[in-house]
């Protein structure tokens, strides 16, 4: 997966050599202060079929990570293929409250963390994203301390650290939460030690963050039942090439042996496997043919299956693949299948509400059940109001279709959440008439170019943006 994801090896910049002071941790941060528009809204004019060819950006989720990881490493890291996000840029901010260097243009992006001052990141921008509780991982193997607060994100249930800290525990930290910060140190007063921890269930983020970690702890760490995303492999990818040691990912159980020094590097992320997986639902929500490059098809493969059995046509060559999902006399239109939303290589969560608004649509009954977080149901309301008929109990959702699809009707709905509102573009692009979406800042977390992208392919969508549409009144 490494060499599949550095395809675009020709970085634009360079940041000034770097300098090598000796950081001191006890500085406080002095973020800065960003403004932000009024949340814009969405307007989805449905019906039209979708064509043509769409561009896949890189893992939103990998970013995270590895900007984090970044953290690790003396001299400058230069990523590629980097999305252009709030989220990403959240972490960037996250980054610049410690001290690091950063410059990011283009989908590309340097980092030079030589002179990071702090290890209390701004608390303001980590109550904004999950990821960026991330950095307590780098931050502990790096400088044997870090003041971290608690993590935010969209609000689909519990996220709790327990198994971070037991993580780190384990390897030879104090940890204790005080005023919604974790406040973690090493015991020995001078770094971490090798240890080994069983995680009571495979979290992407706990695993990410005891990696990093781990790759500058003294000695051997061995990590079980831990999550086996393909992010994890472009992680433990990225951590090898700036000289840790790392084996056993994409399995339960990873192997680290630390490293007192990592280095800068250059490397490309991954494709992001959600913003391929929801295209494809677009294509098959509005029975169209489109293609997608590049993918990592193997990374989704759940989907893969589910959307064929469906009756939709997949096949890929390379780092493209299409998806065709025009009803024909021999295959006739999509049937609705039965998802649970499991670890990797399970069906994931992160495509559960964009799935269910294609299964409203479907002929037959479907069964969607969410059993990674608890309350990532809030949009099935919002499907409702679209004319979707839905049943929840708890965290299952019953999903009627119709013989001859469900009718969706545009009207005005809100993003509650990232994936959620991603599901209501879905259902706006099938609905007849005009849906509105408000709360966009949620999708523009996830999904680069959201409306340019399905623009190129035939969809009419606009953006409206509120602070123009009132200075012109």
């Amino acid at each position: 997966m490494a060499s599949t994801s550095n395809f675009n090896p020709n970085p634009s910049f360079l940041l000034p050599p770097p300098h090598h002071p000796k950081a001191q941790t006890h500085l406080s941060h002095n973020p800065k202060t960003l403004t932000t528009d009024p949340d814009p809204k969405l307007v989805i004019t449905g019906g039209a079929k979708l064509s043509g060819h769409v561009s896949i950006s890189g893992s939103k989720n990998s970013a995270l990570s590895i900007l984090a990881a970044t953290l690790c490493c003396s001299g400058t890291s230069k990523l590629r293929n980097v999305p252009n996000l709030s989220d990403t840029r959240t972490m960037v901010s996250i980054l610049r409250s410690l001290g690091a260097e950063i410059e990011f243009s283009n989908n590309e992006l340097a980092v030079n963390a030589d002179q990071i001052g702090s290890v209390e990141p701004d608390p303001t921008r980590i109550g904004q994203i999950r990821g960026g509780f991330f950095v307590i991982g780098p931050l502990l193997g790096r400088f044997g301390e870090a003041v971290v607060g608690l993590p935010g994100g969209c609000d689909i249930g519990a996220r709790p650290v327990d198994i971070y800290i037991g993580g780190l525990q384990a390897l030879g930290a104090v940890v204790e939460v005080r005023d919604n910060k974790v406040v973690a140190y090493a015991a020995n007063g001078k770094g971490l030690v090798g240890g080994s921890f069983k995680l009571e269930y495979p979290s992407v983020g706990a695993t990410e963050t005891l990696m990093m970690a781990a790759s500058m702890a003294e000695g051997k760490t061995f990590l079980s039942n831990v999550a086996r995303e393909p992010e994890i492999i472009d992680l433990a990818c990225f951590l090898r090439k700036a000289g840790a040691c790392v084996e056993g990912d994409g399995t339960n159980k990873i192997c680290i042996l630390g490293k007192s020094r990592l280095h800068g590097i250059e490397y490309g992320l991954m494709p992001d496997r959600i913003e391929m997986g929801t295209f494809m639902l677009a294509a098959a929500i509005t029975r169209s043919c489109i293609s997608l490059s590049p993918v990592l098809p193997q990374s989704l493969s759940s989907l893969i299956d589910k959307l064929s059995c469906s009756g939709c046509k997949i096949t890929h060559k390379h780092e493209t693949m299409e998806l065709s999902a025009i009803p024909s006399s021999c295959r006739g239109d999509l049937q609705g299948f039965d998802i649970k939303t499991q670890p990797y290589p399970g069906f994931p969560t992160d495509l559960q509400a964009q799935t269910m608004a294609l299964l409203s649509t479907c002929n037959g009954l479907s069964l969607v059940e969410e059993s990674v977080f608890e309350n990532r149901m809030s949009h099935v309301r919002e499907l409702q109001k679209l004319g979707a008929k839905i049943h929840v109990c708890g965290s299952t959702a019953l999903v009627y279709g119709k013989e001859k699809r469900a009718n969706l009707y545009g009207t005005n709905v809100i993003a509650n959440d990232l994936r959620g509102g991603m599901s209501l573009v879905l259902a706006g692009l099938a609905a007849e008439g005009i849906t509105e979406i408000s709360g966009m800042s949620h999708i523009d977390r996830g999904y680069e170019n959201m409306e340019m992208k399905l623009q190129l392919l035939g969809a009419d969508v606009k953006r409206l943006d509120l602070m123009k549409s009132t200075s012109s009144n």
